[in-house]
C-alpha cells in the first residue's frame, strides 16, 4: 500500500520506517529542509534503538523523504497525519499544525483516501478534522476520517511500534477500517515477527497485538486515557515512597509487594524524580483541560499533576540534607533526558534538578550518553560543564547525582567513583543500586523512599568538619 505520513518528528518517522519494515511504499513529509536532507542521506534526526537499521534497510526503496505535503498526497491511498500538538499556556493541545497539515492535505485529495489521525489529539478532534477538509472543499466521498493513537515509548519506539500490546482503530466506516486492517496485517496475524530478517521482539512483548475497533471518540481518549492511568501510578509510587521515608520502610519492597498482584502490575511502580517527557505532562494537562470543557469532575488528574511536581522539590531537599547546604558545592551530574534511551530533554525531571542547583549557584559537571548537544541549547549557564563519561562528572565532586536511568549508570565501578569524588556522597534519583553494596565501597547512598546508607566518615581537619554528611536526614515534606 502506498502510505504518506505528515511530520517526521518522533511518532510520524518511526510510524513511517516501520511501515516500510511491513513492506508499504512510504513517503515522509516534514517542511524542515534540513531534517528531510539528513534523512534523504540516512541520518535520522532522533535517538531510537533500530531507527538507523530501519533507515539502512529502506531508505532509498520503500521509504522516500520530501518536503512536498501535495506530492505525497497525491500519491498515497492512506495520509498518516504525525504533526506536534504540544500543550498552550491553558495546557490545552495546540491544533494549530494539525489544522495547517489537513489545509495542504485537502488542496490534492482528487480521489478517495483515508486520512488518519496518528497525533494526539483531543476527543472529537475526528469530527473537526472533517468538517475542516469538507470546509476546504474536499468532497465527504473522497475520504474517511481514522482515530488510530500512538503507543510508542521513546527509546523502545520501533519495538512498541512492531510488536505493541494493542492496534486501535477509530472508525465508523467499514470500508477505513478494512484498509487499516490491511496496513496492519503483518502484525494482526504474526506474521511480520515469524519473517527472517523481522527486528527481534523483546521477551515481555506479545507475538501479535490485541486489534480494538471502535468509535473515533473512543479511540481518541484511549490514548488519553492510558497516559494518565501511567501517569497516575508513577505519582502513587513517589507519594508512596515519601511516605517510606518518613516511616523507615523500603519502597522497592512494597512496589515489588503490591506489583505482584496480577491486577495491578509492576510496570511504572518505580519511584523517582517523577514522569516527564514529551507525552506524559502533555497529555494529563489536556486531559485536564478537555474534562473542564465538559464541566466533568476528574479531580485526580489534579492530584496527580502536584505530586510529580512536588517530587522535584522533595529531591532537592535530599541533595541539602546530604551535603548541608548547596552554594558553591561542586556537583557530578549524570543524566540529562528524561529517562533512558533517548536524547529527548522535554519535561525532563533531570533538567529542572540541574536548573535548580545552577539557581542555588552550585557547579555541575554534566554527562549523558545523547542528551548532550540538546541540553546545551536548553541550559544556557556558565555554570554547567559538560564531560565525556561518568568518571569525569564524579572528579572532585562534592557528590554525584544520578538523574537518568541509563543502563550504563547502573554498572559504575563504585570504588573508582569513591576514589574520584571530593565527598563520598552519591544522591540517586532512579534506584539504580542496593544501598548497602553502596555503602560497602566507603560511600554514602541516598535514594528515594529508602534508607539512606551512611558510611561515617574518618575524623577530618577542623575547616572540612562543617561538610561532614549528617548521620541522619530529615525530610519535611510539608515544606517540599
Amino acid at each position: 500500500m502506498r502510505i504518506a505520513v505528515v511530520g517526521c518528528g518522533y511518532v510520524g518517522l518511526v510510524t513511517g520506517a516501520c511501515f516500510a519494515e511491513l513492506g508499504h511504499d512510504v513517503v515522509c513529509v516534514d517542511h524542515d529542509a534540513a531534517r528531510i536532507a539528513a534523512l534523504q542521506n540516512g541520518i535520522p534526526p532522533i535517538y531510537e534503538n533500530f531507527l538507523p537499521e530501519l533507515l539502512r534497510r529502506h531508505h532509498g526503496g520503500r521509504l522516500t523523504f520530501t518536503t512536498s505535503t501535495a506530492d505525497a498526497v497525491s500519491s498515497s491511498a492512506v495520509v498518516f497525519i504525525a504533526v506536534a500538538t504540544p500543550s498552550t499556556e491553558d495546557g490545552a493541545a495546540d491544533l494549530s499544525c494539525v489544522e495547517a497539515a489537513v489545509a495542504e492535505i485537502a488542496r490534492s485529495i482528487d480521489r478517495f483516501k483515508v486520512i488518519v489521525q496518528k497525533s494526539t489529539v483531543p476527543v472529537t478532534s475526528g469530527d473537526w478534522v472533517h468538517e475542516l477538509l469538507v470546509s476546504h472543499g474536499v468532497r465527504r466521498s473522497h475520504f474517511e476520517v481514522v482515530s488510530n493513537p500512538e503507543f510508542l515509548r521513546e527509546g523502545t519506539a520501533v519495538t512498541d511500534f512492531l510488536y505493541g500490546d494493542r492496534i486501535v482503530i477509530g472508525s465508523d466506516s467499514p470500508k477505513a477500517a478494512k484498509v487499516m486492517r490491511e496496513i496492519y496485517a503483518p502484525l494482526i496475524n504474526g506474521s511480520y515477527g515469524r519473517s527472517e530478517n523481522a527486528i527481534a521482539r523483546p521477551k515481555a512483548s506479545p507475538a501479535k497485538p490485541e486489534l480494538i475497533q471502535t468509535s473515533r471518540n473512543s479511540a481518541e481518549l484511549i490514548k488519553y486515557a492510558a497516559n494518565a492511568f501511567l501517569s497516575m501510578k508513577i505519582s502513587f509510587i513517589n507519594a508512596v515512597a515519601n511516605f517510606c521515608e518518613a516511616i523507615g520502610a523500603d519502597v522497592e519492597d512494597v512496589a515489588r509487594g503490591v506489583g505482584a498482584d496480577n491486577r495491578i502490575g509492576p510496570s511504572f511502580l518505580r519511584a523517582g524524580l517523577g514522569y516527564g517527557g514529551s507525552c506524559f505532562p502533555k497529555d494529563v494537562a489536556a486531559f485536564k483541560t478537555m474534562v473542564r470543557q465538559w464541566e466533568c469532575n476528574f479531580a485526580l488528574l489534579e492530584e496527580v499533576t502536584r505530586i510529580n511536581e512536588e517530587q522535584h522539590h522533595i529531591f532537592l531537599t535530599k541533595i541539602k540534607n546530604a551535603l548541608g547546604h548547596l552554594e558553591g558545592k561542586r556537583l557530578g551530574v549524570l543524566g540529562l533526558s528524561f529517562k533512558g534511551g533517548t536524547d529527548d530533554i522535554r519535561h525532563s525531571p533531570a533538567i529542572r534538578v540541574v536548573k535548580s542547583l545552577l539557581r542555588e549557584n552550585c557547579s555541575v559537571m554534566a554527562y549523558d550518553p545523547a542528551a548532550m548537544e540538546r541540553t546545551k541549547t536548553e541550559v544556557l549557564s556558565k555554570g554547567i560543564s559538560y564531560v565525556h563519561d561518568a568518571y569525569s562528572a564524579a572528579r572532585n565532586a562534592d557528590a554525584l547525582l544520578i538523574l537518568t536511568d541509563w543502563d550504563e549508570f547502573a554498572r559504575l565501578d563504585l570504588k573508582r567513583v569513591r576514589g574520584l569524588l571530593r565527598s563520598p556522597v552519591i544522591v540517586d534519583g532512579r534506584n539504580l543500586y542496593d544501598p548497602k553494596k553502596v555503602a560497602a565501597q566507603g560511600l554514602s547512598y541516598y535514594s528515594v523512599g529508602r534508607p539512606h546508607a551512611i558510611h561515617e566518615l574518618p575524623a577530618q581537619t577542623e575547616d572540612r568538619r562543617s561538610e561532614r554528611i549528617p548521620a541522619a536526614v530529615t525530610i519535611n515534606l510539608g515544606q517540599a
